[in-house]
């Protein structure tokens, strides 16, 4: 039985560090096709001839799809081993990528974002648990702080590019670029497979294992309050995210591209300072960090509501994101650490929550938005802050005495 904390058998620094490297690439695209679809609506409502409240649902389509194929994937990990079946959902994204570019009707976008949400969902928190193997966990906050820059580059560049790109390639062509870059990734991991098959064996528990396995995860206090934080700061980033779009062009009357432009700086954070901050959380614990980037996100949000000058917007989308980047990854790596021989559950109920929370939490926006941005905002912005405050007291033993006590 392999130690929680312990490196995979015969995986070097160097190879594990390009391991690293190319999941957290493949996290990035994943991340990318996601983001890249929300400015493109309008246009997608053109070519396709359908109103633009009904095309959104491509949104919620590929999320909450995406949250429920985590718990499968998770099991088939542990089953079938992790590298195996993270191949089959690159594989899967890769095509269904190509399948959609194909799509002649609303019907058809929708239906082949559900498939792709189902599909994909495997790829980016098999990663994680792979991390969550590759490195022990006084190193995995900087390992993990690597892949979800990744994911935050996904979103920074996915909203803005697919904006941006549309006179060039045309939405067809964005998704053809995906399928490809979906290829290329996976040929190079495949030169990794026997390495990566080291990294955690299959469990090849039964159902009642699966079940059990849940159950102890859901038995633990230090799990649920991870798991609820990850599901309702989820609920918070995704709902002002997916709105915040359209509340610029509303507030400052201007196109997509300018709005691409605006969100730019969403996700930069999570690029640029995401392993320092994933070594922070290493070096002091994850206590302090986790309230403080909940009270970031709102106060970014509260900002939002006055009358700030457009040139401002950006300024505030980085501050959103370094309130993200200061706790979903924090959150993934206090999964890590319960995961036991079941990594792939685990991460994957982690996933689960996150994208879950994400599809309903832009449903949730759009519904108080009805009554106005202020409403939605402020609300959001409320809950937040709350979190923040009881996180002070949930997250206090998350220090890194403690951590160094439970490695």
């Amino acid at each position: 039985m392999r130690n929680e904390g312990s490196t995979s058998a015969g995986v070097g620094d160097d190879r594990r560090n390009v391991l690293l490297g190319m999941l957290s690439a493949v996290s990035f695209l994943i991340f990318f096709q996601a983001y890249m679809v929300a400015p493109i609506i309008p246009t997608l409502a053109s070519d396709l001839h359908a109103p633009v409240d009904r095309i959104a649902l491509v949104i919620p389509a590929y999320l909450i799809p995406y949250g429920i194929g985590t718990l499968i994937y998770g099991v088939l990990g542990d089953r079938l081993g992790i590298h195996r079946v993270m191949f089959f959902s690159l594989a899967a994204f890769t095509a269904l990528a190509f399948q959609t570019a194909s799509s002649t009707s609303v019907e058809d976008m929708i239906g082949w974002r559900i498939v792709t949400g189902l599909g994909a969902s495997g790829a980016v928190p098999l990663s994680v648990a792979l991390v969550g193997r590759l490195y022990p966990y006084e190193q995995r906050g900087r390992a993990l702080g690597w892949l979800f820059g990744a994911m935050a580059g996904g979103m920074a560049l996915g909203s803005p590019l697919g904006a941006m790109l549309i006179p060039l390639t045309g939405w067809r062509g964005l998704f053809m670029a995906v399928g490809a870059s979906g290829l290329i990734a996976l040929l190079l991991l495949g030169r990794y497979r026997r390495y990566l098959g080291s990294a955690v064996e299959p469990t090849g528990a039964s159902l009642s294992g699966v079940l059990q396995g849940y159950l102890y995860l859901l038995a633990d206090t230090r799990a649920r309050r991870a798991y609820a934080y990850v599901f309702l700061n989820s609920m918070f980033h995704s709902g002002v995210f997916a709105w915040l779009g359209v509340f610029i062009g509303q507030r400052y009357h201007v196109g997509p591209a300018v709005i691409g432009s605006a969100l730019l700086g969403y996700g930069i954070p999570g690029t640029v300072l995401g392993p320092l901050i994933g070594r922070a959380a290493d070096k002091y614990g994850r206590a302090a960090l986790i309230p403080a980037g909940l009270a970031i996100g709102s106060a970014a949000v509260a900002a939002l509501l006055l009358c700030m000058p457009l040139l401002a917007v950006p300024l505030l989308a980085t501050a959103l994101s370094l309130g993200y980047d200061m706790t979903q990854p924090l959150f993934a790596g206090i999964v890590t650490s319960f995961s036991g021989k079941r990594p792939g559950q685990a991460m994957g109920f982690n996933v689960f929550s996150l994208f879950i929370g994400a599809g309903v939490g832009s449903l949730v926006f759009g519904v108080l938005e009805r009554h106005g941005f202020t409403l939605a905002f402020g609300a959001f912005a409320i809950v937040e802050v709350a979190l923040a405050l009881f996180a002070l007291r949930v997250f206090r033993k998350e220090g890194r005495r403690a951590m160094l006590r439970r490695n």
